[in-house]
């Protein structure tokens, strides 16, 4: 019992160990991909352009786009792994702290405080709850595994139907068959042809028919 219990114990505190993640190198991918993302916005938006800016709008013109993308992406991934870092924890905390400063990436294009703390405030909840939620967005909640095989075999008894209702509105035949029905078809061919299923057909010697 002793040793169960240590190697429960044992096993309880890897579960529970904390394992530090690279701040910078997250950041650096988030970055290229958020990256990305804008360099694609901000094609759409030269594209709609009235004027002929040419192909180079998509940075002279519309690069702002790109900025503020690629800057939303990396800020978040770098908060939130250095707070996950510097509080030893990886819980809904470090999305939402992520998302506040993401937020506010955005709210410098307008120039003011209200823009920043109003769009890092909404970033944040929205992070937020849908990490607290599971990625979902519906309350947490474990799901019970369902045993398929089990639910349909209860369905199956609960509208079971006797056989001899079956019979009685379908006939017999066609893989539908009660209880004695042998003997049923075996008196109905010695009622109708004088033949007796029931007995054994004597043997036919091959000389007798030569």
């Amino acid at each position: 019992m002793a040793s169960y219990s240590e190697g429960t114990e044992t096993q309880g505190s890897q579960d529970v160990t904390y394992h530090p993640k690279d701040a910078v190198g997250s950041a650096v991918k988030a970055t290229g991909i958020t990256g990305g993302a804008g360099l694609f916005i901000s094609a759409i938006q030269n594209t709609l352009s009235k004027q002929n800016v040419g192909a180079f709008g998509v940075f002279t013109r519309t690069g702002g786009t790109i900025a503020v993308f690629a800057a939303m992406g990396g800020a978040y991934e770098f908060t939130k792994c250095a707070s996950a870092n510097l509080r030893e924890k990886d819980d809904t905390l470090n999305p939402t702290i992520g998302g506040f400063v993401a937020g506010s990436m955005l709210g410098l294009r307008f120039r003011s405080l209200p823009a920043v703390l109003g769009y890092g405030a909404m970033l944040a909840t929205t992070l937020g709850v849908f990490n607290y939620t599971g990625g979902k967005l519906t309350a947490p909640y474990e799901e019970e595994a369902i045993d398929r095989v089990g639910e349909k075999e209860r369905m199956r008894k609960a509208r079971r139907r006797p056989v001899e209702e079956t019979v009685h509105e379908l006939g017999e035949g066609r893989g539908v068959y009660a209880p004695g029905y042998a003997q049923r078809r075996a008196d109905r061919i010695r009622e109708a042809y004088g033949i007796d299923v029931t007995k054994p057909t004597p043997a036919v010697h091959p000389a007798a028919t030569s």
